[in-house]
Formats: structure tokens, C-alpha cells, sequence
């Protein structure tokens, strides 16, 4: 039986045909099923004007699926500080802990609103290096994806516009960590010495996560503060062996964690059979370039939707690393390849992220990798 927790990441995705309000519920009833299922955690995505996601403030998800649960733990994959203050953030998740406490998970994002990506350090990969496209544990690696025609997009643009006040600039993230940290934990004071207490939110038992997909300013900020760590292979898989060594490089011992504690994702779809996951899995693309075109996540299309698009190699080259990184099939089969992402990256926990047409084969999908995993 495999010792390593399985969690959830929820984007509250749209499928075509449905709502917004149907998303939330169905996202709501996916936890519920987590739950039963025995997954350790169900985080909620912050994404903006996107179509095909109805996951924009996480902090209100959260709170409405905490009442619709008891056990399973609960958090943002990630708050977007970007565009937020270390004030709001701890009020409002300490609001949440007030009500349901030790429940929560604090993760916490530099996107939103910051225009270009932090500077990523070498790390050596050491014993994982990649030898044509896979380490030497079998993971596959593909080339690296370049984010800045991305983040030069006008819709990016638009993005900082609507989400922070005119003239407004992001606090510098290490000090926006430490301001929230110093917040939480009531030592919070000015350098004239004024100080401030939180209520709700000084002494809230949150844990705080930092997510990332380099070894830039998140994993290091992350290292240094003893928190734990997100590395997202299911958004930039090219980098998330370089983003988990750079976080234990400098990982720092701390009252919170003694070692450091990794979890990373991956993108997913179980079923009964090979061939029937992959039909599931068919508008995964479209979906993907959808977001890497910089239009924003359409609603997720049915498989005949999807297959109906005339991709272009230009295309297909843009969305080639996510496609041949998700995995697909069934639950033996997917078990294996996370089997291999855990060994590859050292992971402590794994971070599952699947989106169907159906929500029925959503759940599904959780549930088949939940029987297979437990029997590990």
C-alpha cells in the first residue's frame, strides 16, 4: 500500500453546455466524493476571465464547500498575491478558520498582476538528470515551455488593469510572505513600532504552502521560511525536477517543519480501459491552447468538439508539453506513472487535476486512482 497522499486541485472547470453555477456545484459534490474517497486535501485554483472557469475567488469556494464537508482539508491552490495584500489574504482565511478550524491550507501564488517571471537560478538536477526527455526513474521531461509571449499578451495586460487598484505596485513577494507569516503569527510591527493584530486571523491554524514551477524566488522564499512546497508539473513539467531541489537547497528548519515537504501535480484522467480515458481526455488539448493562446480556458469541450478543430503544427507545438505529460489511462496504468513522478521528484504528496466533459467521469476518475492507490 503506497504511503504517499493523494490530493486534489480543482479549477472548477465549465464543460460546454453547462454554467457557472452548475461548475460550482459540481466542484462542491467532487469534494464531498474526495472525501469519501480518501483523498488527504481538495484545493481550489484562482483564475480570472476565463469562459471555461468558474474558480475566481477561492476564499468563497472554500467556504462554501467547508459546509458541505467534515474531514477532508481544504485550501487555495493558489491565492494570487499579485493583486492582493498581506492584510486581505490573512483576513480572509482567517474569517474561514474562524468557523471551520484546522481545516484550511494557505497556498500562496505570485501571479496576478506582476508582469514578468521571477529570475530562475541553476540548480543542478543531480542524480534525476534527464537523458532524452526522461530521468533516469523514467519521467518524462519535455522541453521547456517560454512564458513571456504569454505574460506580453493583452489580455495579460488586462488582467493587471482589472485586478489592481491604477497606479498600485505589488510588495516585493519575500516581504509580502514574511508580512503574512508576521501576520498570522501576531509578531507583526511597523519600523516605528506600530503594531498590528489580526481578528479573525493571528493564531488561525492554517498551513501555508507556497506553490511554484521553477527554482526562482517561490522555491527559495518557500526554503528559507521552512514552509512547505507546490511544484507544478502539470504546468510547467519541463522545470519541476529544478523547482523541488531548488526549494530542499534552501530549505531552512522551522517551528512549522523540520524537513522539507514537497507535493507535486499532475494532470490525470482514469478509466475503466485505456482507450476510454483517452476519449475522455480528448478536449485536453483544445483546452490547453486555449490558455497558452493567451484567449483564456474555454469551456471544456466533448470529445467530438474537440476533435472537430484543424490544428496546426504551430499548434500542436504549443501545447505539446502538456499533452505528452498527462496521464492517461486506467487506474493501474496511471498509478504507475505517479509511482514514477514521486520516485523522480522525491515527493511527499501528489496533487491530482483531472477535467472531464462529464462530471460523472470526473468523479469517476478520482475514484478509480483513489481503489487502485490505496491497494499500493
Amino acid at each position: 500500500m503506497s504511503h504517499t497522499p493523494l490530493a486534489v486541485l480543482d479549477l472548477v472547470p465549465i464543460s460546454t453546455g453547462s454554467t457557472a453555477g452548475q461548475a460550482l456545484r459540481n466542484s462542491i459534490d467532487l469534494a464531498r466524493h474526495a472525501e469519501e474517497f480518501g483523498y488527504a486535501r481538495h484545493w481550489f485554483a484562482e483564475h480570472h476571465l476565463n469562459p471555461g472557469v468558474a474558480g475566481t475567488s477561492p476564499a468563497v469556494v472554500l467556504a462554501l464547500t467547508a459546509a458541505a464537508t467534515s474531514t477532508i482539508r481544504l485550501g487555495a491552490g493558489a491565492v494570487q498575491l499579485g493583486h492582493r495584500t498581506a492584510l486581505s489574504t490573512v483576513e480572509e482565511f482567517g474569517l474561514l478558520d474562524a468557523l471551520h478550524p484546522g481545516r484550511f491550507d494557505l497556498g500562496l501564488g505570485r501571479s496576478g498582476g506582476r508582469t514578468a517571471p521571477a529570475a530562475q537560478p541553476p540548480v543542478p538536477i543531480g542524480a534525476a538528470a534527464v537523458v532524452d526527455g526522461h530521468t533516469s526513474n523514467g519521467l518524462r521531461i519535455p522541453a521547456p515551455f517560454s512564458f513571456e509571449k504569454l505574460l506580453a499578451s493583452p489580455r495579460f495586460a488586462l488582467h493587471k488593469r482589472l485586478l489592481t487598484q491604477p497606479g498600485a505596485e505589488s510588495q516585493p513577494y519575500d516581504e509580502q510572505i514574511a508580512d503574512i507569516l508576521a501576520l498570522l503569527d501576531g509578531s507583526y510591527v511597523t519600523q516605528d513600532g506600530v503594531e498590528a493584530h489580526v481578528v479573525p486571523g493571528e493564531g488561525a491554524d492554517l498551513q501555508v504552502w507556497i506553490l511554484g514551477s521553477s527554482a526562482g524566488i517561490s522555491a527559495q522564499v518557500a526554503g528559507a521560511n521552512g514552509l512547505r512546497f507546490a511544484a507544478n508539473y502539470h504546468v510547467s513539467p519541463a522545470t519541476v525536477l529544478q523547482a523541488a531541489e531548488g526549494y530542499r537547497a534552501a530549505f531552512v528548519p522551522s517551528a512549522e517543519l523540520e524537513r522539507p515537504y514537497v507535493s507535486v501535480s499532475a494532470d490525470v484522467v482514469v478509466a475503466e480501459d485505456e482507450a476510454t480515458a483517452k476519449e475522455l481526455a480528448t478536449g485536453y488539448g483544445l483546452w490547453v491552447h486555449s490558455i497558452r493562446s493567451g484567449a483564456g480556458a474555454i469551456r471544456f469541450p466533448t470529445p467530438d468538439e474537440a476533435r472537430s478543430h484543424a490544428w496546426s503544427q504551430q499548434e500542436r507545438d504549443l501545447v505539446a508539453d502538456r499533452v505528452e505529460t498527462q496521464f492517461t489511462g486506467s487506474a493501474e496504468q496511471v498509478a504507475d506513472q505517479l509511482e514514477t513522478l514521486r520516485d523522480a521528484t522525491g515527493a511527499d504528496e501528489l496533487v491530482i487535476t483531472t477535467i472531464t466533459h462529464d462530471h460523472a467521469d470526473r468523479v469517476r476518475s478520482y475514484e478509480l486512482l483513489a481503489q487502485e492507490w490505496k491497494r499500493r
